[in-house]
């Protein structure tokens, strides 16, 4: 019996000490606008350190030093490693900026000229570059309709139709 307190214990306590390393992007076509919405949620402190890990850069997204920097260190880094082809071209995300929200960051993105979304392939490997264990969840909406995707690193690409 004690024996088992003990490996729950040794449980429990790895869980509070291993967090998980979780992102998730919206996209949301408007039609009215012709446009794709897209908004990235990371914890700050995960994005922080891929970005100094990858540029030897370091940045504080909380007490930026000189914003202009961050914007374009982030727009980088999500252009390097988020693609999409909406209807089978391949398109940019226009950066908007971020902000933050308690311990996570928003990072927006619009893409323009999109009319209808009825096709999206995606190739996501934000922060794989810095943990293994990352997943990334999309939820994606075109007319009328939400479709969500789970992907597990190593994978990196899907693709859905509406």
């Amino acid at each position: 019996m004690a024996n088992i307190m003990v490996q729950w214990l040794i449980m429990a306590s790895m869980a509070i000490v291993h967090p998980f390393f979780v992102s998730v992007i919206d996209i949301n076509h408007n039609a009215k606008e012709a446009i794709a919405e897209v908004s990235i949620r990371i914890f700050t402190d995960d994005l922080e350190k891929t970005i100094q890990k990858n540029s030897n850069f370091n940045i504080d997204l909380v007490h930026p030093e000189n914003k202009t920097i961050i914007d374009k260190k982030l727009n980088e880094y999500i252009k390097n490693h988020l693609q999409l082809k909406i209807n089978n071209s391949p398109v940019s995300g226009n950066y908007l900026g971020y902000e933050i929200v308690k311990e996570s960051v928003w990072i927006y993105l619009e893409v323009s000229g999109i009319k209808e979304l009825n096709k999206l392939d995606v190739n996501c490997s934000l922060l794989y570059d810095f943990e293994t264990s990352q997943i990334n969840i999309f939820h994606v909406k075109s007319k009328g309709n939400e479709k969500s995707f789970k992907l597990d690193y190593p994978s990196k690409t899907f693709n859905m139709t509406f």
